[in-house]
């Protein structure tokens, strides 16, 4: 191969011009560049590697840092840098990726420390990558904040991945972020890369790293492994999670799970707190009942897993509020253990279809929407005084003052209230992968679609697998202004699909439902009677 230059406007490989240098730290380029055959931007990075290599790392570094490639592409789509090409010169190898979406860590860092939530939200892209990659067996060993960009929405890319496949050193790029073992010349594993991720997460937080660099590669790794880590100043409640993953001895480290779990419980309580509560016309009359409509006038319903953000975000906040707290419910071991990714707080037991399909309508139907034709039966009329229940559904009268209708075995799951008399109450049976949560919210802006859009970053964030169906669909429900959202997660290894009903009651207050159950049997009977009950039945009495 054509000797690589390092000035600019030389040819990489008689193809790629470099334009100018975006990084240069200890064993590692990185320059922004031009692919001169597609006349597309591309990132080239030179890495030093190990002049000499043992029998075992003899097969080319462009087949080795290829293979990874291709392997964690299909893995975590969009969240690994596509390689173009490999070039290799003696004692470098430059990696030449297509340009991702936003900046590196390392520009980001110039401009200081950021907030812990944001932290959480970058790190846990990043241990997404890091954990498909352990899965088939890949480490990265070079990880480090020139490795990782991110957007503006903090989505993460991660280059670098399959470079120390190339060679027999354990670290020669970012010292700072090397592990002790590394440090050591111990070699890597997926330990290694945690304590990177916590590195990484330290620097973010605290706005510089957690060894400081010494100038030479030795005297920083020396550092590295002799020094301990002085607790993070300014990382709130991501301090536990990056104290954790930056213990010196490996097996101490805190595993991948515990802190995904970590990182997306900070996540979903940032959810409960965030969107500043706007003007909204007031639904209820001097004595607490709704204007223009009561409480059992029929119209559209449909109920996606609503995330649980408690109070200011109605519909989108409240929804995701309850989806998210569930989760965490479920991974500390709850009775109806869903996972982080889904928040749904249930876990069946088989793959789920993905099949999208109209979900049953209860109460009235949605502006714009007609149901796609369907053999099961149309929902029955909603339930006055003195109407007859679904067989097996009896009315739940909560101690908070909301009533609805539930499968006979069905009672409270979790309880969760705040300060401000929000409240979420989740309901479910053991042995039934499905869930209600009612979500009660007292700091809620006018459009709950507007809300649920500013929601969705959050919830993709939270969640694994995350897909949604459709559009967000606004709907009157009772006479109030509402809106759906519906999506697919993955709980457990098992698609879920979400149907999410928000809607408001007039003095930034407002409900949410949220029905989650397998996607598999999302077009059910069963499902389809018990989500037309919960829609027919619920009846508020906001406080």
């Amino acid at each position: 191969m054509a000797k690589a230059q390092d000035s600019a406007g030389e040819l990489i490989a008689g193809r790629y011009r470099l334009l100018d240098v975006a990084l240069r730290e200890e064993g590692r380029e990185i320059w922004h560049g031009d692919d001169t055959a597609f006349g597309r931007p591309v990132v080239l990075t030179r890495s030093r590697v190990a002049e000499h290599r043992g029998e075992e790392s003899r097969e080319p570094a462009a087949d080795r840092i290829l293979r990874a490639a291709e392997i964690l592409g299909p893995a975590c789509p969009g969240l690994v840098a596509a390689v173009l090409d490999v070039v290799e010169e003696p004692g470098s190898v430059w990696t030449v990726t297509e340009r991702p979406p936003g900046e590196p860590l390392t520009e980001l860092l110039l401009r200081g420390p950021v907030a812990p939530v944001r932290a959480a939200r970058i790190g846990l892209g990043v241990l997404d990558v890091l954990t498909a990659a352990h899965h088939e067996g890949i480490l990265h060993g070079e990880l480090g904040p020139s490795q990782v960009w991110a957007d503006e929405q903090d989505t993460v890319t991660v280059t670098g991945i399959g470079l120390t496949a190339a060679t027999d050193a354990t670290r020669v790029t970012a010292p700072s972020y090397a592990s002790p073992e590394q440090a050591r010349g111990e070699g890597g594993a997926p330990a290694a890369d945690l304590w990177a991720l916590g590195a990484i997460m330290y620097a973010l937080v605290e706005g510089r790293p957690a060894v400081r660099d010494r100038g030479q590669t030795e005297a920083t790794l020396r550092a590295v492994d002799r020094l301990p880590v002085r607790a993070p100043r300014s990382a709130g409640p991501l301090a536990p999670a990056v104290l954790g993953l930056l213990r010196w001895d490996p097996v101490e480290r805190v595993p991948e799970p515990v802190v995904r779990e970590a990182l997306t419980r900070i996540l979903r309580q940032n959810l409960e707190e965030s969107t500043p509560p706007e003007p909204l016309p007031d639904l209820l009359d001097p004595t607490g009942n709704l204007r223009d409509g009561g409480p059992d006038e029929e119209r559209p319903a449909r109920t996606r897993g609503g995330l649980p953000v408690g109070r200011p975000v109605l519909l989108g906040g409240v929804l995701a509020v309850t989806v998210v707290a569930v989760a965490v419910f479920a991974s500390m071991g709850g009775p109806r253990g869903g996972d982080n990714a889904s928040a749904s707080g249930s876990a069946p037991s088989r793959t789920a279809s993905r099949t999208p399909s109209t979900a049953p309508t209860a109460a009235g139907s949605r502006p714009g929407r007609t149901p796609t034709a369907s053999s099961e039966p149309s929902p029955s009329p909603s339930p006055t005084a003195g109407s007859t229940l679904p067989a097996g559904f009896s009315v739940y009268r909560a101690a908070q003052g909301f009533s609805v209708a539930l499968p006979l075995g069905w009672k409270p799951v979790e309880t969760q209230s705040s300060d401000d008399l929000a409240y979420r109450v989740t309901f479910g049976a053991s042995g039934d992968p499905r869930t209600l949560a009612v979500t009660y919210s007292t700091q809620l802006g006018p459009d709950p679609v507007a809300v649920w859009s500013a929601l969705e970053p959050s919830l993709r964030a939270v969640s694994t697998g995350y897909e949604r169906v459709g559009d967000i669909q606004p709907v009157t429900y009772r006479g109030m202004k509402g809106a759906d959202m519906e999506w697919y997660s993955v709980s457990r290894g098992v698609r879920v699909r979400t149907l999410g009903r928000g809607f408001l009651l007039g003095g930034h207050r407002g409900f949410s439902l949220r029905w989650t159950t397998p996607a598999d049997d999302w077009d059910t009977t069963a499902n389809r009677q018990a989500l037309n009950a919960f829609l027919n039945s619920f009846r508020p009495n906001a406080k």
